[in-house]
């Protein structure tokens, strides 16, 4: 019952910039942690960025200085603003999200968005 909705995805030429969305929807109490993974044509999925309920940030190495994530206004979104981008980034990228749960408020369910594809080249 808990859907992610992704938007920003596209294409743009190194050096630029795009803004991914995510909102988070359904049987939501609440969150531990939100971010972004993301997935190169044949490699393994890997952290991009996170964020938790309480506003602490987590980066990946290769991102850090360029990208910044942060909760979006409305309950359950985020937002990843990615800059000065490189071919290397090219990949697709997903929403994650990890449930708190209602009286313990610790992790307890992982989702997954669809995915949204981001190309870097000129």
């Amino acid at each position: 019952q808990v859907d992610l909705e992704e938007s920003g995805g596209g294409l743009v030429q190194p050096g630029g910039s795009l803004r991914l969305s995510c909102a988070a929807s359904g049987s939501i109490f609440a969150y531990t942690s939100m971010g972004w993974y993301r997935q190169p044509p044949g490699k393994q999925r890997e952290l991009v960025a996170q964020i938790t309920n309480g506003g602490n940030t987590n980066y990946a190495d290769s991102v850090k200085g360029r990208f910044i994530i942060s909760k979006g206004t409305a309950k359950n979104t985020v937002n990843l603003q990615m800059n000065s981008l490189k071919p290397e980034d090219t990949a697709a990228y997903y929403c994650n999200l990890v449930s708190a749960d209602p009286m313990t408020l610790f992790p307890r369910d992982t989702y997954w968005g669809q995915g949204t594809q981001v190309t870097v080249s000129a």
